[in-house]
């Protein structure tokens, strides 16, 4: 035996171990390990899900964006093809190619004798 020990009244209570403070436990149970692991599942779990929550609406905004951007170019488009129609109207209308036949070319309208019906 030590001569501390012999000195040491004894008290009835156990001595505390050198560098352990009184109440705090230094192993964790298997119930506190499973409950520490469920419990960061847990939050790995809700992080995933809201990442994944963030990352769906970015695509409903960028899809978003491209249907706008579609449905400009499809307005722009129709408005150019009734412009393109209007233009093939009034360049192949009969008045307007008879006026070009008659001044650029200089063609008259064909005399009597000059039509020609097929047998």
């Amino acid at each position: 035996m030590s001569i501390a020990a012999a000195l040491t009244p004894w008290s009835g209570r156990p001595r505390a171990r050198r560098g352990v403070v009184a109440g705090v436990r230094t192993r964790t149970s298997a119930r506190e390990r499973r409950l520490a692991r469920q419990v960061g599942l847990g939050a790995a779990g809700a992080l995933a899900i809201a990442l994944l929550l963030v990352w769906i609406r970015l695509q409903v905004v960028h899809t978003g964006y491209e249907l706008s951007t579609a449905r400009q170019l499809e307005h722009k488009l129709e408005q150019e093809q009734r412009e393109l129609a209007l233009e093939i109207s009034t360049l192949t209308s009969p008045r307007r190619l008879e006026e070009l036949a008659r001044e650029r070319l200089g063609m008259q309208p064909p005399a009597p004798g000059q039509i020609v019906s097929p047998p």
